[in-house]
């Protein structure tokens, strides 16, 4: 990162000093909604891996295991285009007329744990996770059904986006449905249905901002309460037939949908409830058929992202054999570009992190000596993985491939696949946590925090330029990956991730005084962001609240890394800040994220964490009256 930029313009705007020359000339790809630091990164990863497939599907190449040689397998099918052009909705049929035969309520009941097994679409969420109060163990979770506009708040009325996109899904799914079989008439009157139902869901599930407030996720229910929840359909039977016991205790996100769940299955709401069924299930599958059905089925994801185009045949097959594969495809990318070495040396940088941090906390003068010590409890507890994990999930090597000359199809094998998915994670159920278990692949540009195991995942995508190499100078390195790091310890202690104590159970560790002002700060945090403007649109301070805590601590722990370096170069530190962020979007795709994403666009992640520094403005010398300036009793530093 050249430290050659105009300083009057740094002094006004560090994001646009930055990118702004990239910003110019960048264009985003038709079959991209964005492009920029993330996104390029993916994108090389794509190119790499989908030469490495060619090669090995031509037998260029050779498994290095049973589960690559299944994926081979399956990348086979999936670009087998003459077939899946031969097939046409042959594969869907099954689904449509098992939906198709459901006479009333009963009839869904008799099969509910089968259904869900086969992983059919119904009207609430079961799955598994870590129990909230007893993180070591694998607890039930029970939640609504995802709706199809993005949020509930695109439902209120008058909702301008709504109006745009909701003609766009209905003439979308109408399209596939013809493709399915059924004449104008019938798919009319199952799009006027499901939507009706769609509709009536709405008001019962979480915002994107209700759901992103942790403290109010534990609703603790029997199984009597959720089995209660609806007559129509036998709740007690399904789900102990699905775990094989009897659960004591099943935790619903969502109460209120639970509370509602009577009086959405009415028999005045079947023949609507299965329209609504139909759509899912047509949309959900549409992609593992022919081009036609494939393309179709992208049009209200692109109308809501305003990407131009569909994905290549070859680029989607390889999406839809990656996505299934994603671990074995993980391992492969882990070992072969990423490697032991640069595996240990990131963990070495990461431990190096955790103990800036724990010296900050040390030296923290808001909180109590009581909740300091539980907080670097936390962190001697913290679960540190990188790069790709030490064995391949054993889940992958249940995946047999049915081919082709077999009668197998992408469709066929998919639903084989959940099928075997869902029953191992139901047999999760009352068993010990794996806490060493990835729930991203390792050729993911992305890390995370898991505040109900208390871990960071650091996948070898993102351990790369302009994140992290060894031709960047540390101050470079600290301001890529060391603040993304220090972003993911910072969850730990977020307005969702304090919650949780060093075993990942729900449990308030901290003082009263001291939680007190912790949600002041928190506060301060919300206001900091809450109403900028950003396209055309304004930030919701309460939605990215726990990221935006995250970043300002990940940030300011990196600084203090890189000034304890030897060749500390605080400029080049701030200049990779920026340059990580460098991102073009589509004004779809930034709307979209301003209402449902957690993360604050990604310039103001840029520009409004370093206007709480005191380093930043001494290094550039910014001044009252410059447009990055802040005054210091304006400033926000949690961490």
């Amino acid at each position: 990162m050249s430290t050659k930029l105009d300083s009057n313009l740094i002094k006004q705007d560090l994001y646009e000093a930055v990118n702004g020359e990239w910003l110019k000339t960048a264009v985003i790809p038709g079959d991209h909604s964005t492009t920029g630091g993330f996104t390029d990164l993916a994108d090389n990863i794509e190119k790499t891996l989908m030469s490495d497939f060619s090669d090995l599907l031509a037998g260029k190449l050779e498994p290095q295991n049973a589960e690559m040689a299944a994926f081979k397998q399956f990348y086979a099918l999936t670009s087998d285009f003459a077939k899946r052009e031969a097939d046409g909705a042959a594969p869907l049929k099954p689904y449509l007329d098992r939906i198709e035969a459901l006479t009333n309520y009963q009839d869904l009941s008799d099969q509910l744990a089968d259904w869900i097994l086969t992983g059919l679409p119904t009207p609430f969420n079961l799955e598994i996770d870590s129990d909230m109060k007893n993180s070591t163990q694998y607890a039930l979770f029970a939640s609504g059904p995802r709706l199809f506009l993005p949020d509930k708040t695109y439902y209120e009325e008058g909702n301008q986006a709504a109006k745009q996109l909701m003609p766009i899904f209905t003439n979308m799914v109408s399209a596939l449905l013809t493709l399915a079989g059924y004449d104008d008439a019938a798919a009319q009157r199952i799009i006027d249905g499901a939507t009706a139902f769609d509709r009536l869901v709405a008001p019962h599930v979480k915002s994107a901002e209700e759901g992103a407030d942790y403290s109010k996720m534990y609703n603790p229910r029997s199984l009597n309460e959720i089995a209660g929840s609806t007559s129509k359909l036998d709740l007690k039977t399904a789900i102990t037939t699905l775990v094989g016991d009897t659960p004591k205790v099943i935790i619903t996100p969502e109460p209120a949908y639970f509370d509602a769940l009577n009086d959405l299955l009415t028999d005045e709401n079947f023949d609507a409830m299965k329209s609504w069924l139909l759509v899912k299930t047509v949309n959900g599958l549409s992609s593992y058929l022919s081009e036609e059905f494939c393309q179709t089925a992208t049009q209200y994801g692109r109308a809501l992202s305003g990407r131009k185009e569909a994905r290549s045949q070859e680029k989607a097959a390889y999406d839809l054999a990656t996505g299934v594969f994603d671990q074995v495809v993980g391992d492969y990318y882990g070992r072969k570009y990423f490697g032991e070495a640069a595996k240990q040396d990131v963990h070495d940088m990461v431990v190096k992190m955790v103990n800036v941090y724990k010296k900050r906390l040390a030296a923290n003068t808001w909180l109590g000596k009581a909740t300091r010590d539980k907080a670097i409890v936390k962190l001697d507890k913290l679960g540190i993985q990188v790069g790709y994990p030490d064995q391949i999930d054993p889940l992958y090597s249940k995946f047999a491939v049915t081919t082709a000359a077999d009668g197998g199809s992408v469709l066929s094998n998919v639903m084989a696949f959940t099928r075997i998915r869902n029953t191992d994670e139901f047999a999760k159920w009352n068993q010990t946590v794996d806490r060493t278990r990835w729930e991203m692949s390792a050729h993911t540009v992305n890390a995370y925090f898991h505040p109900f195991h208390n871990i960071i995942v650091f996948p070898a995508a993102i351990l790369q330029a302009p994140f992290y190499s060894l031709k960047q100078s540390s101050s470079e390195n600290f301001g890529g990956i060391g603040a993304v790091i220090a972003h993911e310890i910072s969850h730990a202690f977020d307005n969702n991730g304090s919650l949780f104590d060093e075993y990942g159970n729900l449990n308030n560790w901290w003082t009263e005084a001291d939680n007190q002002h912790f949600h002041e700060l928190a506060e301060t945090m919300i206001k900091e962001f809450d109403g900028l403007p950003f396209a055309g649109k304004t930030v919701n301070g309460k939605l990215t609240v726990s990221e935006n805590i995250a970043d300002g601590g990940g940030l300011s722990c990196a600084l203090e890394a890189a000034k304890g370096e030897p060749d500390a170069d605080l400029q080049a530190f701030f200049l990779n800040w920026a340059a990580i962020w460098r991102s073009k979007a589509t004004n779809e795709r930034e709307e979209l994220l301003l209402a449902i994403d957690v993360h604050a666009p990604a310039k103001l992640r840029a520009n409004i964490q370093v206007q709480n520094l005191e380093d930043f403005f001494t290094t550039f010398d910014v001044q009252p009256g410059d447009k990055m300036y802040r005054k210091p009793e304006d400033r926000v530093n949690i961490w």
